[in-house]
């Protein structure tokens, strides 16, 4: 069994965590940790799992009990941790905040399980990606890796409000997002930084450089990533539209072709024939890629659920990888039917 602690536990994406692992075969919770609710029982805080758990949340941190470590902080919170804290080097770290996404001075691998997987499997520290930058990137990893980005890439998504967390804000409130829609971070969403550092990571040399213009500003050479998130009047999912305008005019079937075969080996991200919809992948680990070919413009759409795919998971998914056990471990989850 692999013995699991939770940091940060209380919120969205550790509500969900434990909801995943108190069904996963091979796995112990031993604790969640929450200093504002600890004595709580957890489902008093995530009342979904009445019944499911009798556990507390506890301020205490036995990290020589456990074999790994999911952070489930707010950004910029885990390298602070880590500056006041000591975990055993044989206690494994899954981050799911952005503190270590960006390739630096640390060891932790970017877990993105599709292109990353022998890299996960050996690995000792994780970043989990970003919700946005994972289904994105899904939509773009079969051109990149192809060559095929050679022009600016234009992205439009929008998100479900459990995307903002848990901590209520002015964006989500329920009178304000029921029936409401806007658009926010304007070519300015954090998560350019991670998909310009793989899309650069997969592109075939001779390739234009992916600019990050968060980094780089629009004024340097290369394409940039124009990238246009909205937020949606639903709780969970996300749905992307990228258009990509290529040198040539391609085969509509060759490009299928390209993901079909890219996507032909992985657990959860699937191709699909027709357009799809978002119910298709809400409470599901699922990535659905479709694409069409309109002249010498590709059109992709991409969705995951961004609680799940965009985020814990994923992180499962990666926990799972990193000890050898099946990779579809514990997220044997169906998407609704209606």
């Amino acid at each position: 069994m692999v013995k699991v602690g939770i940091l940060g536990a209380a919120g969205y994406t550790g509500g969900e965590l434990i909801r995943l692992l108190l069904n996963h075969p091979e796995v112990e919770i031993v604790f969640a940790n929450s200093e504002s609710n600890a004595g709580n029982l957890i489902s008093d805080v995530h009342e979904g799992l009445l019944g499911e758990t009798e556990q507390r949340f506890t301020a205490e941190m036995p990290f020589d009990q456990v074999d790994v470590v999911f952070f489930c902080f707010g950004h910029g919170k885990s390298e602070a941790f880590l500056k006041e804290h000591t975990i055993p080097e044989n206690v494994k770290i899954i981050d799911l905040a952005q503190d270590f996404r960006i390739k630096g001075n640390h060891d932790y691998v970017y877990g993105l399980p599709e292109i990353h997987k022998e890299e996960i499997a050996k690995c000792q520290h994780l970043a989990n990606p970003g919700c946005f930058a994972t289904c994105i990137q899904l939509g773009l990893l079969p051109l990149a890796k192809a060559g095929l980005l050679t022009k600016d890439i234009a992205v439009n998504a929008i998100t479900g409000s459990t995307g903002a967390g848990q901590k209520p804000g002015a964006t989500t409130h329920f009178s304000w997002r029921n029936n409401n829609f806007s658009v926010y971070k304007l070519f300015t969403h954090q998560h350019l930084h991670e998909i310009c550092q793989t899309l650069n990571e997969l592109k075939p040399e001779g390739v234009p450089h992916v600019v990050d213009t968060l980094n780089e500003g629009f004024e340097a050479e290369g394409i940039t990533v124009d990238f246009i998130p909205y937020r949606g009047d639903f709780a969970r999912g996300i749905f992307c539209t990228t258009v990509v305008t290529l040198d040539h005019c391609p085969v509509e079937s060759d490009i299928v072709a390209l993901y079909k075969t890219f996507y032909e080996g992985a657990a959860f991200t699937h191709y699909s024939e027709k357009s799809p919809d978002l119910k298709q992948v809400v409470n599901t680990n699922k990535g659905i890629v479709h694409v069409e070919v309109f002249g010498k413009k590709v059109v992709v759409i991409s969705m995951i659920d961004n609680l799940l795919k965009g985020a814990v998971g994923q992180a499962v998914q990666n926990m799972n990888i990193m000890f050898g056990l099946d990779e579809r471990a514990g997220l044997n989850l169906k998407a609704s039917a209606f």
